[in-house]
């Protein structure tokens, strides 16, 4: 029989406010210009007017509330996030499933998830002229009046909190969409010389935002490679119907002419169904952050996984509990990574042996061990392209560090929404579906193992592919950047100095 272990979640609303006080420090937020408002007397004060200590008054009733009026006899039933999707517009009570599918769900559900209703992406009106800003920091002060301004409008037209955060592909355009275009006309030159190959370039982009960076790229190759331009393709892969339609929007900018090369499928990746025989470059910049993940933990004696479920109950409520490892996905990506080549890798969520044994002879031990995320959305991702894009070369790029992420786990996400106007973490990823974003940091070591491991890629006397190489954002911007066009006078240079936590896969 399956063993079986429960936690009892918090209130649902105790969950959305146990959430600590400040700014997150992570990249992807860490350029946003936010504050609390000020009042006369110089005190912090909300959007409403309220000061602090209503606001803490108002915690302090929340978290007397009783835990849970839930009634546990009720039915649940097992469902996931594809189903979800289909049936419900609000979301579902009375269900479970996998902590994968309750994250995607709550990113994801075209009628209530985050990504449909709360996340916009901030773009400056125009492009910015680095070499008439005296350093970093007066770059990042305009950047930041125009930051705020924009967030104002959205909050006082839709009179809700809306979430808005960047991209260097944003900020830093063109040069930074230049960058990555510099990087896959080397390698298609390459290519072309050592296979001897006339096929055409034909890129891949997965969650492309704004579009921004696919304009960039085929105004680069455009303007300096008409001869590769003449015959290339653009796939921009969209999971998000809003931001296809902003995609193809960007297609009628004004002034310039059209890329009648490109074209925006609006489908996720993993619903992917069509085998692209031909070399390729399949493009993904800040995407799988947020992939969902699973959570696992091990027993304490044996080590041996268990994954996690979330339950919903009638009142909304969350329960996590755990059962031993059946779900195909999860038990496959363990088993990869246990069989990759090389250096072992050991799970920091299972102590050592001798601290195992000598915790196990007092009272009150547990049996099992900090939850571990692992991400088994990205390992599905690398056996699509393994599967549809044989012949692909891969460029990715990514978080490899966050701070304020879920306490008391490995590879934790940073969960967080808008409050007050300043983006608060919460502790927890049991969260109100679709209020809040969920973003994971990414080991990047271990993800080119899992990658080199699933697509064949090795050592060229092995597989004919030669593996893939993890580089820094730093490391990639000195290698294909002009950083002429992102110096400030003083010498500093956000190209090189910016998103120093995000790490690029090139294969």
């Amino acid at each position: 029989m399956a063993s079986r272990v429960k936690l009892t979640a918090a209130r649902t609303i105790r969950r959305a406010f146990s959430c600590s006080a400040g700014l997150p420090r992570n990249a992807k937020y860490s350029r946003k210009q936010a504050s609390p408002s000020r009042n006369t007397n110089g005190k912090a004060t909300d959007d409403d007017g309220g000061n602090l200590k209503g606001y803490l008054d108002t915690v302090r009733d929340i978290m007397r509330m009783p835990a849970t009026t839930a009634d546990p006899r009720i039915p649940s039933m097992l469902v996931t996030a594809d189903e979800c999707a289909v049936k419900f517009t609000k979301p579902p009570r009375n269900v479970t499933m996998l902590v994968r599918d309750f994250i995607s769900d709550s990113l994801y559900n075209p009628a209530y998830g985050y990504f449909s209703k709360q996340a916009l992406i901030f773009s400056p009106r125009k492009e910015f002229v680095f070499s008439k800003f005296r350093d970093c920091a007066d770059f990042l002060k305009t950047m930041g009046v125009e930051y705020q301004e924009m967030e104002s409008e959205l909050d006082d037209v839709r009179n809700i909190p809306r979430q808005l955060w960047h991209t260097p592909t944003e900020i830093l355009k063109p040069w930074y969409g230049y960058s990555i275009a510099q990087h896959i006309i080397k390698q298609f030159k390459a290519d072309s010389t050592r296979q001897r190959s006339g096929e055409p370039l034909t890129i891949y982009e997965m969650g492309g935002g704004n579009g921004t960076l696919m304009i960039n790229i085929l105004d680069y190759i455009r303007d300096n490679e008409p001869a590769i331009y003449s015959s290339m393709e653009y796939n921009l892969i969209e999971i998000s119907t809003k931001l296809a339609k902003q995609q193809l929007r960007q297609q009628s900018r004004q002034g310039k002419a059209p890329h009648t090369n490109a074209r925006v499928i609006n489908k996720s990746i993993f619903d992917w169904d069509t085998r692209v025989e031909r070399p390729c470059f399949f493009v993904a910049m800040e995407v799988i952050d947020n992939f969902a993940h699973d959570v696992v933990r091990y027993g304490f004696d044996a080590g041996e996984p268990y994954q996690a479920f979330v339950r919903v109950y009638d009142d909304g409520e969350f329960e996590e509990f755990y059962q031993q490892v059946s779900d195909p996905l999860i038990a496959d990506y363990l088993s990869a990574r246990a069989s990759l080549k090389g250096p072992a890798y050991h799970t920091p969520a299972i102590p050592p042996e001798l601290y195992r044994s000598i915790r196990a002879k007092f009272p009150f031990s547990p049996n099992l061990t900090k939850p571990e995320f692992i991400p088994t959305q990205t390992f599905q991702f690398c056996r699509v392209l393994d599967k549809y894009f044989p012949r692909h070369r891969l460029v990715l790029s990514d978080f490899h560090e966050l701070p304020d992420t879920v306490p008391g786990a490995v590879d934790a996400p940073v969960v967080q929404t808008r409050f007050g106007g300043a983006m608060v973490p919460c502790e927890t990823y049991l969260v109100q579906p679709g209020w809040f974003d969920v973003f994971f940091p990414t080991n990047f070591e271990l993800l080119k193992q899992i990658y080199d491991h699933v697509c064949k890629r090795g050592s060229v006397l092995e597989t004919g592919i030669s593996g893939s190489r993890v580089c820094t954002q730093r490391e990639f911007a000195k290698e294909n950047a002009d950083l002429g066009k992102t110096q400030t006078r003083s010498g500093e240079n956000p190209m090189l100095d910016f998103y120093e936590n995000t790490k690029f896969l090139l294969s």
